[in-house]
């Protein structure tokens, strides 16, 4: 009863009392209320204290080893100027269909390997769809219009190309390249845009045995101080292109195969590339190689006929060309990517030149190999665009040593841009992807320990 009269009696003190209270409590609601709402308009207070948000936190940093460029620069004249000019510029015509031979007989051992899913297959292009311009043969240079740059050293390279650049596309092969590019009869063209680089399920001792024979048989698994920088060249793009097939592997996953749901594979990615931090790099290295010869070969492809029939889609080729060949920033920025005059320096520079040259063409015959059509098709078109790029930066006959000016056919113009396109994409998924693929590793490392230790 005493209790009752306390809490309901009719006295006004204590009426009083419990306004006061009930004000304070509202008061203080309101102040937590404020608090909060002004804490969410300002998230990066507490979220800026962690080291790993700091936003110039990179794992990569400095000079590219054996590059002109630092790994900053890299990623910013990618982010601003190469990948969206890129993505664009892939999607033309012109850049769209690629000339392949799928049907080639294995060289080196019987065809085993099959891919798993259904649309692993190449879709081919019926004659009625790629441009008509394509279908027509491309000319060729007479002995005649041979001008070699007299004076030069055996072994020297030179930093510039013909300025003339351009005079037709050519039907000449690729001296570092197995196949036989003017055998147009055995050859198909295929619409890259209908056929993305993407997990097939090619997997097994065949796909294994793919790579193994890559670095068993033409490049050193892992090169040793005293082996030669041009041998550990050579290396170093195989590595980063195999880490950037890795990556869209692992960027483009069939993750439900029952709802045909594609996506990110972080453990893909971790496992095969981000694990091992030379894998990156050298991802890097070849990202900067093929750009390099690109920007070396600017002045040709500015003045190439990119003819398809369609003038106005020429006509936003030639511009996007231009745009990113000659871009300010990339100009300014990195102009050197790589310096392929440090090269082939010495008295055995012609003869390790030879050496090397014969290990990319059998890089480039076990792309034969590969069991799985599409894998074949990007394989074929990477290798020759590297390839390319080869020939871009360390040009000459085999015979005389001689530079010779700048020779392309259409289908390596075509390999070298997407080959460009796809290193640039690898290079932005691995900062994108990176962080969060890292961050789930850490976590899953983590829980077992802590599961272990309970």
């Amino acid at each position: 009863m005493a209790k009752e009269e306390k809490t309901g009696g009719g006295d006004g003190g204590g009426l009083a009392r419990r306004r006061w209270v009930w004000a304070a409590v509202v008061a203080a609601v309101a102040l937590f209320l404020a608090t909060a709402a002004s804490s969410r308009s300002f998230p990066s207070l507490s979220i800026s204290k962690k080291p790993c948000q700091c936003p110039d936190t990179r794992r990569y940093t400095g000079m590219v080893e054996d590059c002109c460029c630092d790994y900053e620069t890299a990623d910013s004249i990618n982010d601003e100027v190469l990948h969206p000019i890129l993505q664009e510029l892939v999607t033309t015509p012109f850049f769209r269909y690629f000339k392949v031979k799928l049907w080639c007989d294995c060289p080196f051992w019987p065809d085993d390997g099959m891919c798993r899913l259904r649309d692993c297959t190449v879709c081919e292009c019926p004659e009625s769809e790629f441009p008509e311009p394509f279908k027509k043969p491309s000319s060729a240079l007479s002995a005649d219009d041979m001008v070699c740059q007299e004076g030069k050293p055996q072994a020297a390279v030179d930093r510039t190309l013909d300025s003339k650049a351009f005079r037709g596309w050519m039907e000449i092969d690729n001296p570092w390249t197995y196949d036989d590019e003017t055998d147009n009869a055995e050859m198909t063209y295929v619409n890259l845009q209908l056929n993305p680089e993407r997990y097939t399920g090619y997997t097994g001792p065949s796909a294994w045995r793919i790579w193994d024979a890559v670095y068993r048989e033409n490049c050193p698994k892992y090169p040793s101080e005293e082996m030669c920088q041009e041998k550990k060249v050579l290396y170093k793009l195989i590595s980063g292109l195999h880490s950037s097939i890795s990556v869209h592997i692992a960027s483009d996953y069939l993750l439900d195969e029952s709802t045909d749901l594609w996506g990110h594979n972080l453990h893909l990615l971790y496992d095969r590339v981000l694990k091992y931090p030379d894998r990156v790099r050298n991802l890097y290295f070849t990202f900067l190689f093929v750009l390099r010869a690109a920007t070396k070969a600017a002045n040709y492809l500015e003045q190439a006929e990119y003819n398809t029939g369609n003038t106005q889609e020429d006509l936003k080729t030639q511009s996007l060309v231009r745009q990113l060949f000659y871009n300010p920033k990339l100009l300014s920025a990195c102009p050197l990517p790589f310096d392929e005059a440090k090269l082939w320096q010495g008295g055995n520079g012609p003869e390790l030149k030879q050496q090397i040259q014969k290990q990319f063409r059998n890089i480039s015959a076990i792309m034969d190999c590969v069991g799985c059509e599409k894998c074949r098709l990007w394989g074929k078109l990477q290798v020759l665009g590297l390839g390319t790029a080869l020939k871009i930066l360390f040009s000459d006959d085999g015979q005389n040593y001689l530079d010779q000016p700048l020779q392309l056919q259409r289908n390596e113009v075509i390999a070298l841009v997407n080959l460009l396109n796809r290193l640039s994409e690898s290079v932005k998924c691995v900062n994108e992807m990176g962080p969060s693929a890292e961050k789930m590793m850490e976590a899953e490392i983590s829980s077992t320990v802590g599961k272990q230790t309970s």
